[in-house]
């Protein structure tokens, strides 16, 4: 009886083993970059020695469920070498942390039959339309964005670096952050943003409303500005568009109508995705160097619509200073047909130093983006004034609130990323982090904080040298919205060192409403000007900083003192339309400089013993009308300013009254002028940077009053200027002019290996200008002057426009462009040059 009991517990124990081993085992982890730190969606989980394996989701994860022991597992995936761990007694996580290789997918070679990639993109092509989310007439959708920006490439180097010594115990904490496979980043800064975005097909209108914000970031005080910047309006990528524009850059979409002139594609496998049959397709650029990707795209074989894509740019491309672009992105379909992104996730390494010539491993800058959407809704437009304001921010954007994001936020926050904003807490109080910082800032924004609520600037403006003031020393500045949020104060002081004069400007600005912004402010100066180089025929005013320190470093020919009091208004009166009035009072005094500007006119032009004049006031009421469609502005702080347009020109009308007797002006004259700007993306062409003027004077108006054309007899190259043209050689009271500028990126130069291996690019300019002046305007100008030596003629272009035409190479050890320009009318007795070659810097990527 005994023996039968051992046998029976000998048979339950053998069954209880035989279950255990046939029990299922789930093993779970996460693919992560070993580098960046960021998931790596779509991998491939096999389990060695079998054919049973699974996919990463968007976020790196997967979950793998076994039937029979296993030895290991092994994760891979394009641009990454594979790793295998084993898969230990009892264990059900196990994470990796691939390190990324440099390798191309693999070419293939196909026989007289067609690729059977091609197909599938002719039929993605073929059904973009039901596909795009443009053909919707409208969707709205709640968004949220993580932005994170880090420091990576810690080498031994930069840890020895005085200042990050000081930051030891955060170092150590990033060592331990990255993990055992990983490598360690600095964390600058980390957002969260959640906002409703809204789209509108018929007319295309956009608007963001940002309900929350979450900033924390080294150097970042007041999140104001970057609350509008970190939203979704300005992280959209639709990959039907022929061209994406990325960091500025005009990139070909892989499913563009002509994709089969920029890429190679392969159909490399065909799974299902999340419930949908999809083929995979490889890709890469057929010419290295082109703006185009790396990587693979899934298509759904039902509708031929992308569900995933994972592409990259590659070293090669010509791109300065960015060492890796990836941009990831999960799709899902709409009730009506057209897929809307679910998920995207961007990330750039930024490597500068490496681009002039630093061989040494340097330390980079990482900029990581996620986006994710839900709550979608399609086909429920808005009236056209609904989306009038681009982004919108809620009064509360800022106010810390937990609870909000504890209930909202789409995806949780990792461990790694709480810890990340501990750390940069931590550094904004470390004084020489601090200090490195604030430098940045002034460097960028031209001002630098002297506390109290005052900042001084601008700063290229502090110092000049010219032949007239000798060594000019300014100092000036404003408020800021420390010292109010309605109130602007500012001002300055310049002295010359050879003239002995001391000028002056000084204004008070009122910001009546932010929404829509309105504003109201008046100004006093008295400076030194210079016939053709004033403020006024600009149109924007983002040059003017630039602009000005130019002119204030060159020597007069024509200068006169100018004494202005100005009463201006600001409105923008709807989306995209603004409105400017401005009243001012000017007292006009030119300056005989060695006798090379000597000017008078006539009181009585119809005579010519009329007495003669050089002093002069005038009184102006001016009307400015800016329109453009897709504009985008923004709020930094106290001050409203552009970003440019997307895709329309940017229209400015202006007209001035100038009044007689009235607070002591002596004419009575209309002027009118009309600008247009706009940037033409060409695709693999390149951009081209267009502006049209015209402007019309009626009445009679001394020379100063007149529009005498930039011209520039420096070595440097001016982009407003005819940069062949002597300084006011020519005047007009009538004109027309076209100044055109083309960037052909790589679109010649890539084709030459020597010059593609330097990423020079090549740029072309045009400038072309007819204009009179009329009899009245020339009677009213005096041959002599009151001290009876002969005035400076007027000179006018004749019956042929003025033309200059110019090729350069631009991008030359990243920062320097060459212009050789042509001169091709009015080479006689010119006080330009027929031929000049000019230099300037431009920093861009």
């Amino acid at each position: 009886m005994r023996a039968y009991f051992y046998f029976l517990t000998g048979i339950l124990l053998l069954c209880c083993c035989s279950v255990t081993f046939a029990q299922d085992i789930t093993i779970s982890g996460k693919v992560t970059d070993s580098q960046t730190g960021d998931p790596v969606p779509f991998a491939n989980i096999v389990v060695n020695g079998t054919s049973l394996g699974t996919n990463t989701d968007f976020s790196g994860y997967y979950q793998l469920r076994l039937t029979e022991p296993a030895d290991s597992i092994t994760a891979s995936y394009i641009g990454y070498h594979p790793r295998s761990k084993a898969v230990l007694p009892g264990q059900q996580v196990i994470n990796f942390q691939l390190e990324e290789t440099i390798q191309n997918l693999e070419e293939m070679v196909f026989t007289a039959e067609e690729n059977p990639a091609f197909a599938i993109l002719r039929n993605v092509i073929r059904n973009k339309e039901q596909n795009d989310k443009r053909t919707l007439e409208a969707y709205q959708y709640e968004s949220y964005t993580k932005i994170e920006i880090d420091l990576d490439n810690l080498t031994d180097k930069f840890r020895k670096r005085k200042i990050v010594k000081k930051v030891k115990q955060v170092i150590d904490s990033v060592d331990q952050i990255a993990g055992e496979d990983g490598e360690a980043i600095l964390p600058l800064f980390i957002s969260e943003s959640i906002s409703d975005f809204y789209f509108r097909s018929d007319p295309e209108l956009k608007k963001e409303f940002i309900k929350k914000t979450k900033i924390s970031g080294v150097g970042i005080e007041d999140g104001t500005l970057v609350s509008q910047l970190i939203g979704s309006t300005f992280q959209e990528y639709n990959f039907y568009q022929n061209w994406l524009n990325i960091w500025n850059k005009e990139f070909v979409s892989p499913v563009a109508d002509g994709w089969n002139g920029y890429y190679d594609v392969f159909l490399t496998d065909s799974l299902m995705v999340e419930g949908h049959f999809c083929y995979r397709l490889d890709l890469y650029p057929k010419r290295p160097g082109d703006l185009a990707f790396t990587g693979s795209i899934w298509v759904t074989k039902e509708q031929y619509a992308l569900k995933q894509v994972d592409l990259w740019v590659d070293r090669v491309t010509n791109l300065n200073f960015i060492e890796k672009l990836k941009i990831q992105q999960e799709l899902e379909p709409s009730k009506e047909g057209p897929w809307l992104p679910v998920k995207t996730r961007v990330l750039t390494d930024f490597q500068l130093l490496k681009e002039f010539g630093f061989k040494d491993e340097m330390t980079g800058i990482l900029a990581k983006f996620f986006i994710s959407n839900k709550d979608i809704e399609i086909n429920q437009p808005h009236p056209t004034r609904f989306y009038d304001q681009k982004i919108e921010m809620a009064e509360d954007v800022q106010v810390p609130d937990r609870q909000f994001w504890d209930n909202n936020r789409h995806i949780p926050l990792t461990t790694t990323e709480k810890n990340v904003m501990i750390m940069i807490d931590t550094m904004k109080q470390i004084p020489p982090v601090k200090r490195a910082t604030d430098l940045i800032t002034y460097l960028g924004s031209g001002y630098f904080d002297l506390g109290k609520k005052f900042e001084a600037g601008p700063y290229p403006l502090f110092y000049a040298n010219n032949d007239l003031e000798g060594n000019r020393f300014r100092f000036g500045g404003r408020t800021t919205i420390d010292f109010s949020n309605k109130w602007i104060l500012s001002g300055y002081l310049a002295y010359g060192t050879r003239d002995k004069d001391l000028k002056y400007g000084a204004g008070i600005d009122y910001i009546i409403s932010r929404k829509p912004w309105t504003e109201i402010g008046v100004y006093s100066t008295r400076d030194i000007q210079q016939v053709g180089l004033t403020f006024d025929d600009i149109f924007g005013d983002l040059r003017l900083i630039a602009f000005e320190t130019f002119f204030r470093n060159i020597d007069y020919e024509t200068p006169y003192y100018l004494r202005e009091n100005r009463l201006q208004f600001k409105k923008e009166l709807h989306r995209g339309l603004n409105q400017k009035v401005v009243l001012r009072s000017r007292q006009y005094q030119p300056i005989d400089l060695d006798s090379t500007f000597n000017y008078a006119y006539r009181l009585d032009p119809g005579s010519v013993d009329s007495e003669l004049m050089q002093d002069f006031e005038t009184t102006e009421l001016t009307l400015e009308t800016r329109y453009s469609r897709d504009e985008r502005w923004i709020q930094n702080d106290n001050v409203r300013q552009s970003l440019g347009a997307i895709n329309s020109p940017i229209i400015t009308l202006r007209y001035t009254l100038g009044m007689k007797d009235v607070l002591g002006g002596d004419f009575n004259y209309h002027k009118i002028a009309l600008n247009i700007t706009k940037s033409l993306k060409m695709g693999f062409l390149g951009v081209s940077d267009l502006s049209v003027t015209g402007s019309k004077i009626f009445g009679q108006v001394p020379l100063p009053l007149l529009s005498a054309h930039l011209g520039n007899e420096s070595p440097y190259y001016v982009a407003i200027a005819y940069n062949t043209m002597g300084f006011s050689e020519f005047v007009s009271d009538t004109y027309a002019s076209l100044n055109y500028q083309h960037h052909f990126e790589g679109f010649l130069l890539n084709r030459v290996p020597l010059f593609k291996k330097l990423k020079w690019r090549m740029v072309g300019t045009m400038n072309l200008l007819t204009g009179t002046v009329g009899e009245d305007n020339l009677n009213l100008h005096s041959e002599v002057g009151i001290n009876g030596l002969p005035t400076a003629p007027i000179k006018a272009l004749g019956d042929d426009p003025y033309l200059e035409l110019g090729y350069g190479i631009e991008n030359i050890f990243r920062v320097f462009r060459i212009d050789a320009i042509h001169r091709l009318t009015y080479l006689d007795d010119s006080q330009g040059e027929n031929f000049a070659v000019k230099f300037s810097f431009n920093f861009t990527l």
